[in-house]
């Protein structure tokens, strides 16, 4: 399966941020701080910044009136519709994966690369 261009994928700041925002509307600072407590990943300002403008240009996500200061962001209905459709590929892709990985644990040992 072949991604379309210009959705974001697993460990993209894209999707972390979309994945942040799916809990509600936050400004910059809180989306770096929801990331950084539930998946240890630091995105600096320049990551995040970038994401949220190339997110906003595919129109997953909008921006929302704020103070000076602050401008928050939420998902777009279209930003909704691929963050659900990216969650449910990744959710399948672990399951296999991990059904695979049962069968190898038996036989991890022929598996390690000779010394």
């Amino acid at each position: 399966m072949t991604r379309p261009t210009g959705q974001p994928q697993w460990r993209d700041p894209g999707l972390l941020v979309m994945g942040s925002l799916s809990s509600g509307a936050k400004h910059g600072y809180a989306i770096t701080q929801d990331v950084s407590k539930t998946l240890g990943i630091v995105l600096g300002p320049g990551t995040l910044y970038g994401a949220l403008a190339r997110l906003e240009e595919r129109h997953l996500i909008e921006a929302l009136a704020g103070d000076e200061r602050r401008r928050p962001y939420r998902l777009t209905a279209t930003g909704i519709r691929v963050l659900s459709e990216q969650t449910e590929g990744m959710l399948r892709f672990a399951a296999i994966a991990k059904a695979n990985l049962s069968k190898l644990k038996p036989n991890a040992a022929a598996l390690e690369l000779p010394s």
